[in-house]
């Protein structure tokens, strides 16, 4: 089943990775692929002791897409591209029954991934795996395929008053 966590709001990848603790807790493999992420965000750190989760490889720092020149987002479509093939040969070797796209809503949005690489892999899943996409404004065509929607709404956000992202608590 396709899970989609979306929205403005505080939560989508806590909402994933807390499905990923979940599922490693009942002995499922789990795969993460993060993207528009580095590799200092403290879910990664947590997840990597937990048995039965693969977290695939991120840069140590990530841009944010609009800061970026060419050659950084040629650099970070490959990177995102391979990051789908990974996911995919997982769970072609039955290493993957959850596989959480973080940011993949986000990374098609900046064109940094190309929607149509992303929905082969979805239908390459092999059947009974879950899947979890996280991102803003998601596509339509991921929409029309998602089983869950769950979106997040802000209401309020620190981020209103100047307040930074912390650590711990927004990364």
């Amino acid at each position: 089943m396709l899970h989609i966590y979306c929205g403005d709001g505080k939560g989508k990848t806590t909402a994933a990775m807390g499905l990923a603790l979940r599922a490693a807790g009942r002995d499922m493999r789990v795969v993460v692929a993060q993207f528009l992420k580095g590799s200092d965000s403290g879910e990664r750190f947590a997840l990597a002791h937990i048995p039965g989760v693969t977290l695939l490889d991120v840069p140590e720092q990530v841009k944010f897409s609009f800061r970026m020149n060419e050659q950084e987002r040629r650099e970070a479509s490959e990177r995102f591209l391979a990051l789908c093939d990974g996911c995919e040969t997982r769970m072609g070797q039955g290493q993957a029954q959850l596989v959480i796209l973080d940011e993949a809503c986000a990374a098609v949005n900046t064109g940094l991934l190309p929607l149509k690489r992303l929905l082969a892999l979805l239908d390459r899943a092999p059947e009974g795996t879950e899947l979890v996409l996280t991102g803003r404004e998601p596509a339509k065509e991921l929409l029309d395929r998602a089983d869950y929607i769950t979106e997040m709404k802000m209401v309020r956000h620190p981020f209103e008053k100047g307040i930074r992202a912390r650590r711990g608590i927004e990364y």
